[in-house]
């Protein structure tokens, strides 16, 4: 198995080895970067630790086929006592073994089958690592948005407090009628409604973010504000590309392609009950007998064998038969289900490498359109207050700049998630987190 199913193999041991991060009942009080947040979740997160509990019991099932290379002894000890005159003790004690010669490549079936499970099991694992790290990334870059929209709100209403102001002057000076005042007193009203809005849904942004984590989503945690590196080796790479990465990464392409060589060799072990299998036996036996409750050892027996023998199974009521049909389509099924999931990963990074696409291109939008509209309200605001614009033109131009920065704010977070899409898509987040540890 590639080295980077390892590395997140092994991650648990390296997480849970830090007993602070594994036990710790309150969020760190210093601020975060992405990477420190996803550690943390990654060492606390019941669903990963799950997702590796069944990894190592899919390590101890491919470990216990290795019994089939060595021979199995059996031991046997005994005490009869027969009803008559002397009260006859005997004692047996015995010892077999046998080992498995030849059975025509069953035991080799055997194996590969659970060894192709096990690295079914471990891509399994990868995927379920993959996708954490890609709900902490979202919710990170949720907390983000969400908080740059409470600074936004909280602009907007300075702004709107400005206009008011100035509308109450104006009024007082007897240069603007009492309407303006209204809409003044409105437009800061809606802002102060707007703020409380975008609180409250950074309350619940954040309350996401630290449940993921493991915490109590009544917490406090601080994040930092920077653009995270995940998917960039994607940024100027051509479908075609990241096609063919996703091919050789993506792990549940990879979990398939395992599980459908494991259905290959179980099929091929169903048929192979039906051939002779040869072995080697072998076993001694002591046989002792007391009269009257005295040892006698000139009574004790003792016996050895070895021997050769050959069984093969000549009707089993069509049992072996119909195991082997059932495991043939059940290989067939598996056949169809990779082919499947390579058809939807495929359409999956394209719809990534799309969205993408189009969030820069909306991102560059929106820095425009913000850049528009805080100049509009900056020079409406100026017309207003020498009385070449209205009150209305005011609240037009602060509207449409708090809709600006709410756009680029979602703009600028987005492309960030969704440049984190095509890295999951294609399977190489955790490279991107390795690359930034």
């Amino acid at each position: 198995m590639k080295f980077y199913v390892w590395f997140f193999a092994c991650f648990p041991l390296y997480a849970f080895a830090n007993e602070d991060c594994a036990t710790m009942r309150h969020v760190p009080l210093d601020e975060m970067e992405l990477n420190e947040v996803i550690n943390i979740g990654l060492c606390r997160n019941p669903r990963t630790a799950a997702a590796y509990a069944s990894l190592r019991s899919a390590r101890f099932t491919k470990n216990s086929v290795y019994s089939e290379y060595l021979p199995s002894v059996s031991g046997h000890v005994g005490a009869n006592r027969s009803h008559t005159e002397h009260d006859d003790w005997t004692y047996t004690a015995s010892l077999s073994a046998s080992y498995l010669v030849f059975d025509f490549g069953k035991r080799e079936s055997d194996f590969a089958q659970s060894l192709a499970t096990y690295r079914a099991a471990g891509f399994d694992y990868d995927e379920t690592i993959q996708n954490f790290i890609y709900s902490i990334v979202g919710a990170y870059y949720s907390l983000l948005n969400t908080d740059a929209d409470v600074s936004a709100a909280q602009s907007a209403l300075t702004v709107a407090q400005t206009a008011k102001d100035t509308a109450d002057k104006k009024y007082s000076a007897g240069v603007v009628a009492k309407a303006d005042v209204y809409k003044a007193d409105t437009t800061l009203a809606s802002s102060q409604l707007e703020l409380e809005r975008a609180k409250n849904n950074r309350e619940i942004a954040k309350g996401t973010l630290l449940t993921i984590l493991s915490f109590p989503a009544d917490e406090n945690i601080k994040i930092k504000d920077m653009p995270s590196s995940f998917g960039s080796d994607a940024e100027s790479e051509t479908i075609d590309t990241l096609i063919k990465v996703a091919r050789e990464k993506r792990p549940d392409l990879l979990k398939a392609k395992s599980q459908t060589n494991a259905a290959w060799h179980r099929r091929n072990s169903a048929f192979l009950k039906n051939l002779p299998s040869i072995s080697v036996t072998g076993g001694v036996d002591v046989n002792d007998k007391t009269v009257g409750g005295m040892f006698d050892n000139m009574s004790a027996k003792v016996h050895g064998s070895v021997g050769i023998s050959a069984s093969m199974p000549i009707f089993t009521g069509f049992l072996n038969y119909y195991n082997a049909r059932s495991a043939s389509a059940d290989w067939e099924s598996t056949k169809y289900n990779e082919e499947n999931i390579s058809n939807e990963a495929m359409m999956d990074v394209f719809t990534a490498y799309q969205n993408y696409k189009t969030a820069k291109t909306v991102l560059k939008q929106s820095e425009t359109l913000l850049k528009s509209a805080t100049e509009s309200e900056r020079v409406t605001a100026g017309m207003y207050k020498v009385g070449r614009a209205t009150m209305l033109d005011w609240q037009t131009a602060q509207s449409e700049l708090v809709n600006a920065r709410k756009q680029n704010n979602s703009a600028k977070y987005d492309l960030f998630i969704k440049r984190a899409a095509v890295a999951l898509a294609i399977g190489d987040i955790k490279n991107g987190l390795k690359e930034n540890n």
